[in-house]
């Protein structure tokens, strides 16, 4: 693993670039995490998916340890961002896996610059509910007030089973709301999802082979939101039995084997 610093707009991006690893592999694969989290989410996937793709992780603009600039956080503007960090790394071509708003995020991306995107992943991705539910809230009330207390439900919550929490990532995650202008890009990210451009009658617009992943006991955003992507011409659907919002945090090794089998076609040994 290896820590960078991209300039993106002016703005300086931290990314952990897994290059190649002596695979020779030419492909990428960005994975883009969701909202209030950082590029450490992918870590327990990461070494994995790099014996098979130059796997890049940035901390999107706003998050992590890159710039929060005070800026309207739309979804132009992360578009935006994706588009201008990958064309900084001179990635003409790639696939994306995104969960949560990283998947909205793709999604979007994936809509505009169908030609870029050679496969996507989406685990539990953000931009079809509208609506709260009691495991976004706590997970905002953990993101405004960062107590240990507060995180630790929010992230017990949004688990299955509460074991796969550990005390770094709750830490992890007060440490980083406590940075300037944290909370200022958080809740600034939530209302640009809120008003985004509706994604239904624009999926079609994807040609690009498309997996869905999400946790039959999602209750950030419950599974039943996976019919609304029935647009896609080239999709499948991928329901992980006990896990919770982030599969690939709760059964990494699972969840490795089914995005590996769907990127290379081929069966995974990891």
């Amino acid at each position: 693993m290896r820590q960078k610093i991209a300039h993106v707009h002016s703005y300086n991006i931290r990314y952990l670039d897994y290059d190649n690893l002596g695979t020779g592999t030419s492909k990428v694969l960005v994975l883009l995490h969701g909202i209030g989290a950082s590029a450490e989410r992918w870590l327990q996937v990461a070494p994995a998916l790099s014996k098979h793709y130059r796997t890049i992780i940035p901390d999107i603009v706003g998050f992590g340890y890159s710039d929060k600039p005070t800026v309207e956080y739309t979804m132009d503007f992360f578009v935006e961002f994706l588009q201008g960090f990958l064309n900084e790394l001179r990635i003409e071509k790639c696939s994306i896996l995104g969960s949560s708003f990283g998947g909205h995020l793709a999604t979007e991306y994936a809509i505009r610059f169908s030609n870029k995107v050679e496969k996507l992943v989406l685990a539990a991705p953000a931009g079809i509910m509208k609506t709260s539910t009691p495991v976004l809230d706590q997970y905002i009330m953990a993101a405004l007030y960062p107590t240990y207390e507060n995180a630790f439900k929010a992230f017990s919550d949004m688990a299955y089973n509460s074991d796969a929490v550990t005390e770094e990532t709750i830490m992890d995650f007060v440490n980083r709301m406590r940075l300037p202008n944290a909370k200022y890009a958080f809740m600034s990210t939530l209302l640009g999802m809120r008003y985004a451009q509706k994604l239904q009658g624009r999926l079609g617009k994807i040609i690009s082979p498309t997996l869905l992943v999400w946790g039959d006991n999602d209750r950030m955003i419950p599974p039943q939101y996976a019919s609304a992507y029935e647009e896609i011409p080239d999709k499948r659907l991928v329901i992980m039995k006990e896990c919770g919002h982030t599969p690939y945090v709760e059964k990494p090794q699972a969840f490795n084997r089914i995005v590996l089998k769907f990127l290379t076609g081929e069966a995974s040994s990891d």
